[in-house]
Order: C-alpha cells, then sequence, then structure tokens
C-alpha cells in the first residue's frame, strides 16, 4: 500500500509569499492615502467656497443698503485696502469697513449712530479695530490682492480713479468723484494653497438711499 508524506512550504516560498503580500498591501495603502487626501482637498475647497458666498452674500446685503448722510461721510469709498460704507440700520446709521490685510478679508461695523460727528468718528475707529486684528473681524482667509471698479455714468471706472465730480466746475482741475455709484465690480486673486484658484469677477447692485 502505497505511503503519502506531507509537503511543506519551502523557506523561498514563505519568503516569496510574503514579498507578494508586502507589495500588495503598499500598493492599497499608497490608494488609500491618495483616496485620503483627495477627500480632504475637496472638503477644504467645499468650505472655502461655502465661507466665500456667505462673505459675497453679506456684501450684497451691505451694498442694498448704502445710505447718503449727505454730509462730508462719503456712502461708500475705496482706498485700495479698505471698502468704507455707510448702511441704513434699524436704530440708524451704520459705518461698515471690509479691509484685506496680510492675505485675510476682515469686516468691521459699528452700532447704529444718529448724528454725523459720529459716523466720522466710528470710522475712524473701525479702522483702528482692524489694526489689531481682532479674530472675530476676519471673514476670510487666502486672498492675495483685490480691486474695485464702480458703475458711474454709463462705464465702470477705478473707484480710486479721478475724474470731475458731478456738479463741479468742469474747467477746474480733476477732483476724486464722491458721486455713490450705482454698481460694483469686485475683482479678487486668490493665493495660492487657499483651496481656490483664479480671479473671481463679480458685479452687484448699489442702492442708495
Amino acid at each position: 500500500m502505497p505511503t503519502f508524506r506531507s509537503r511543506g512550504f519551502t523557506l523561498v516560498e514563505v519568503l516569496v509569499a510574503l514579498v507578494v503580500m508586502a507589495t500588495m498591501a503598499a500598493m492599497a495603502w499608497r490608494g488609500i492615502d491618495a483616496l485620503v487626501k483627495s477627500r480632504e482637498i475637496a472638503q477644504t475647497r467645499l468650505a472655502q467656497t461655502a465661507r466665500l458666498q456667505t462673505v459675497l452674500a453679506q456684501w450684497e446685503v451691505d451694498l442694498r443698503a448704502v445710505q447718503n448722510s449727505h454730509s462730508t461721510v462719503e456712502p461708500l469709498s475705496f482706498d485700495g485696502g479698505n471698502l468704507v460704507l455707510t448702511r441704513q440700520a434699524a436704530e440708524g446709521l451704520q459705518v461698515v469697513v471690509w479691509s484685506l490685510r496680510e492675505g485675510s478679508l476682515w469686516r468691521w461695523e459699528s452700532p447704529p449712530l444718529r448724528t454725523v460727528q459720529d459716523l466720522a468718528d466710528q470710522r475712524q475707529r473701525g479702522l483702528q479695530q482692524l489694526a489689531q486684528r481682532n479674530p472675530s473681524l476676519r471673514a476670510f482667509d487666502g486672498v492675495a490682492g483685490w480691486q474695485f471698479y464702480c458703475f458711474w455714468g454709463n462705464a465702470w471706472s477705478n473707484c480710486q480713479s479721478t475724474g470731475n465730480t458731478p456738479g463741479s466746475n468742469p474747467a477746474g482741475p480733476p477732483a476724486k468723484n464722491t458721486a455713490p455709484p450705482s454698481g460694483l465690480r469686485i475683482a479678487m486673486q486668490f493665493a495660492e494653497g487657499s483651496g481656490l484658484t483664479g480671479t473671481l469677477m463679480r458685479e452687484m447692485e448699489v442702492t442708495v438711499r
């Protein structure tokens, strides 16, 4: 009667099997790692986009409530780094300051005000508060630069541009256009690594009361 002898794995076979398993595990880990990183990037971009939409919505709310106080305080002005506007509130007027500082957008608003002097004082206070980098005033990160264009008459022009103010002497020297624009165009450049790329262009209506 024949005798069957059981045969085990040799050391070489075991080593080959371990190498194959290690290679497959490494490939699987790389795939999972790439998937996790892609998911994290997608979530970051989604969060940034949602935050940006909130900022743009707040801008629209501010611009639709611009109030002309008919004083030396301009209803809307832009100096390159700060967008300052006066808007209608339930209990008076408010000064709102949007500022770009160190790659971040900041927003500050004053309490309701009643007098022209309060408007001037709070405008300066808002700029001082933003200079202190209060974290609660930070609205959005990852902005490399921005520019605003105002719609005066029938054309867009840089909000910092000069031109004869309506009603001024045409023969006189050009003065900064202080008439409230009827529209505002925002050109915002995103910084590298912010989760957003390129330049955002957005046009918004300015409602002056």
